[in-house]
């Protein structure tokens, strides 16, 4: 399979601000530094082509030998390598090459807002591993899912205001795997999908992996801005729409009843097809959201996205698709070229989850509310300049920096073994590198920890570069 070429233009986009001046780094390290970020990062897919030497010396207004320094410098860790007549190609080390980050063993993800399983999660295994016994005797191929299942979401949907029955529902791997469905189902190359800016970033990914174009509608500082959504819609065409109401990846902010009667309006009218993601759903702190998006919209031209990895656990890689029933059956058609349905041993430990969940949710939410209100002291305490709103409910914070310094910030932290999620991934063409997502998940003694190491790199990048110390790892 050829590789894909990444335009000399595009990669400046995702490099950002990578540029640190004045500073004691050699300029092609700084670049070698920002590039491996993007690889790291996910940003620079593997088997992407990057442009030549000259093209790329030319369009980041460096000298040529500047970025063969750098290209060479990332060929050696593993990063890069060349072919003969198609330039460098984006690889990862293999096991035998050294790492370039700190030792793995102090390295500290902050790019990941998840929690890990509690003890919860294994008495869903266990009691899966028995529930299963009666289904052993039949095939597991299931293109809808477990009946009990999706008659148990289909319940919750009820509860929250929502009517629902099990044939609107369709279990999947996934919230990104039901988007993915949902696009392949919906659009086709070169047509537009709209989404909030900023957004998550394995939407975008999914979006354009379905040669769709993301089109951003910029959200306030508060809200959604309901009039720049109409006008996107009615200037754009687009298929449909992405949208995450509830605790928003990574703004943290929770969509109110108004504004969801708006934008259900302001679809119905240009009869724009809405695909709502809940993934956050279940992590409100104080009160739980309004009643789910599709319940403002009577015409069911609402695409709901639920999963089971924020609420319990990631590694159960399962969610579901909540739609009218015309709509489930032709997305279990469009399915079969995809997979032939979902693990049954998750479905029935997410089953037991679900009909067990508010016997350890409350304790789970109240945790994270603790974890958040910890977080946003020690921001305060260490980095006084950096600005936030203290979300409602999800996983982490939406940090403005005073200058557009995330990337060059999350270089330096990189080496350091610290992985920071920089604002430019939850945006298009290398938006928002003035921003961070914090996540507040982790344990407080690690992100305690994780933020005193990152505080004298900041120290040090504000001052100019001047007398930079590295953190111990």
């Amino acid at each position: 399979m050829s590789s894909r070429r990444f335009g000399s233009q595009s990669l400046v986009r995702l490099l950002g601000h990578w540029q640190e001046s004045p500073s004691r780094t050699p300029l092609w390290r700084q670049l070698a530094d920002a590039l491996r970020l993007l690889i790291l990062d996910g940003r620079l897919a593997l088997d992407t082509r990057l442009p030549g030497e000259r093209e790329l010396a030319l369009t980041l207004e460096v000298s040529r030998t500047t970025v063969s320094s750098a290209l060479a410098h990332l060929r050696d860790e593993g990063y890069l390598e060349r072919r003969h007549g198609s330039g460098s190609r984006v690889i990862l080390p293999n096991s035998r090459t050294p790492p370039t980050r700190a030792n793995a063993s102090a390295a500290l993800d902050l790019s990941t807002a998840a929690l890990g399983a509690g003890p919860e999660i294994h008495q869903a295994y266990t009691h899966a591993l028995t529930a299963m016994t009666p289904h052993l005797t039949q095939t597991g191929y299931d293109q809808l899912g477990l009946l009990a299942l999706r008659e148990a979401i289909a319940a919750r949907y009820t509860a929250r205001g929502l009517p629902t029955r099990a044939e609107e529902v369709m279990v999947v791997n996934g919230a990104v795997s039901g988007l993915a469905l949902v696009l392949r189902m919906f659009t086709g190359p070169g047509d537009r999908v709209v989404v909030d800016h900023p957004t998550y970033p394995l939407a975008i990914a999914a979006i354009q992996g379905a040669s769709c174009r993301p089109v951003g509608v910029s959200l306030p500082q508060t809200g959604w801005d309901i009039d720049g959504f109409a006008a996107t819609l009615a200037q754009t065409a687009p298929r449909l729409a992405y949208l995450m109401p509830d605790f928003h990846n990574p703004t943290g902010r929770c969509m109110d009843a108004t504004s969801r009667q708006a934008i259900a309006a302001v679809a119905a009218r240009a009869r724009t097809l809405l695909v709502v993601d809940e993934t956050m759903v279940d992590l409100w702190f104080d009160a739980p959201p309004p009643a789910p998006l599709a319940a403002f919209c009577p015409n069911g031209n609402v695409i709901t996205l639920g999963s089971a990895g924020k609420s319990f656990w990631g590694g159960l890689r399962l969610g579901w698709v909540r739609a009218p029933a015309r709509t489930i059956a032709t997305l279990a058609q469009t399915r079969d070229t995809l997979d032939l349905g979902s693990p049954l041993l998750e479905q029935l430990a997410t089953l037991w989850l679900i009909e067990q969940g508010e016997t350890f949710l409350p304790a789970r939410r109240q945790m994270l509310r603790e974890r958040r209100d910890g977080c946003a002291a020690l921001l305060r305490e260490h980095f006084p300049d950096w600005r936030f709103q203290v979300p409602e409910g999800g996983l982490s914070y939406w940090v403005e920096l005073p200058d557009m310094l995330a990337t060059q910030l999350a270089t330096r932290a990189e080496a350091a073994g610290i992985h920071l999620g920089t604002g430019t991934r939850f945006g298009l063409s290398g938006a928002f590198d003035r921003y961070l997502r914090m996540p507040f998940s982790l344990e407080p003694m690690a992100l305690e920890n994780a933020l005193v190491r990152i505080k004298p790199l900041w120290l040090a990048l504000i001052n100019g570069g001047q007398n930079v110390k590295r953190p111990l790892v």
